[in-house]
């Protein structure tokens, strides 16, 4: 297998010192639109970076994706951007002839009409629309393949194949007690995705009415996260999982709350409030005259990059699936989770526990795919997929995974 991993970033940078540690590839290209920051992923794996080579590279130019692709000879390309550039990277691949992988689908747009009620283009549309094409072609793309989405999407077909006869609601429920040194504002991960899916609507799923929307950070809840987290008070947010799941498994409500915190959720209201969550871009005036800038760009360039923090973050995150319904005739609920504490990431591999978490499963899910133990055509999330492999090497990678009966 040879992979183009576009993106070193935090994440695509976690990727490169997992993946280190595996034989399953022969070749790994990573590539930035920062030739700097593809080099520095590189150069930082030492002797472990003999199958690495850093290259330039534009997301956003399809063509030059496509050429990449070929010239390395890469059949796999692993997208590690942010959702922006999901469209332009897929067709890449689909161009290239090389299977694709992302953390995070096409992106959504609001009803124009009524946003809190209606879903217009749901998260993945534009993906999925291409499915019968990809699959005429014997060509895979697995879609969704991060934590949440990824894992927790695989923990959801586990419960389905080994768990439950009946499932009544899948919830996904994502929690935290990270703390960063020195500042009072300083977001895990990235900043222009959290504000993406936060101030979405929110999608739910019920078997009776199909996927709608509801009022961002609705339904609030507290649940109750394993392993010293706690209690923390979950909202509705936008995210793949619910878009995803009732795909490929059975279960009458699907939803998918983040444990954001109250100071956290104002932040975001404000940015909405003052038009700061807004991508397109705006004239600024400025000693040179005029320039065109987008607020939500801004907003993320004043913020510390969530890769850099690791030294200075403490505590655990959880992503996890917590799953209601009926086995053996009688009632049942369990939550499944994988939980990573940040003193154990940066010291293993040098990187925070967020993006540690998201970058682990992709590579698990490249593992399989070289070894032929996951196969398959068209646009397919992980759900697709069986579980138990997953979870057997994940656990192998070092980072166990768990149950907990509810």
């Amino acid at each position: 297998m040879r992979v183009l991993l576009v993106g070193a970033g935090g994440v695509g940078t976690a990727v490169t010192r997992i993946a280190a540690r595996r034989p399953f590839f022969d070749r790994m290209v990573v590539a930035d639109h920062d030739p700097a920051r593809a080099e520095a992923a590189v150069a930082a794996l030492g002797a472990e970076g003999a199958r690495f080579h850093a290259e330039r590279v534009d997301a956003g130019d399809e063509d030059g994706v496509t050429a990449l692709l070929a010239r390395h000879g890469c059949d796999v390309l692993l997208n590690a951007t942010d959702p922006r550039f999901v469209m332009p990277l897929f067709r890449a691949a689909r161009r290239a002839g090389a299977t694709y992988v992302d953390m995070a689908m096409s992106l959504s747009r609001p009803h124009a009409e009524r946003p809190y009620e209606e879903c217009g283009v749901k998260l993945g549309d534009e993906q999925f629309a291409r499915s019968g094409e990809w699959a005429r072609s014997g060509a895979l793309a697995l879609v969704g393949m991060g934590v949440e989405p990824g894992l927790s999407d695989v923990f959801a077909r586990y419960a389905a194949d080994e768990l439950f006869d009946v499932i009544e609601e899948i919830g996904v429920r994502d929690g935290a007690n990270l703390t960063v040194d020195g500042y009072d504002f300083a977001p895990s991960f990235s900043i222009w995705t959290t504000i993406e899916e936060c101030l979405n609507p929110p999608v739910v799923y019920e078997r009776d009415r199909g996927w709608f929307t509801t009022e961002p950070f609705s339904e609030p809840e507290v649940f109750d996260f394993p392993e010293g987290i706690g209690p923390v008070e979950c909202v509705n947010v936008e995210h793949e999982e619910v878009l995803l799941v009732p795909r490929w498994v059975d279960a009458r409500r699907v939803t998918f709350k983040y444990g954001l915190g109250r100071e956290f959720i104002d932040t975001l209201r404000t940015l909405r409030l003052l038009g700061l969550d807004r991508t397109e871009p705006v004239t600024v005036p400025g000693p040179q005259g005029p320039v065109r800038v987008s607020p939500r760009d801004v907003v993320a360039a004043c913020l510390p990059d969530p890769a850099t923090l690791g030294g200075r973050m403490h505590g655990k995150t959880c992503a996890g699936t917590w799953v209601r319904g009926v086995k053996d005739g009688a009632p049942r609920e369990v939550y499944l989770y994988h939980v990573v504490d940040n003193q154990w990431s940066m010291a293993e591999y040098g990187c925070q526990a967020v993006v540690w978490q998201t970058a682990v499963n992709p590579v698990v899910a490249l593992e399989l795919l070289a070894t032929g133990a996951w196969s398959g055509t068209g646009v397919l999330g992980p759900e697709a997929f069986p579980a138990g492999p997953f979870l057997e090497l994940l656990t192998a990678y070092g980072s166990p995974w768990g149950l907990r009966e509810q």
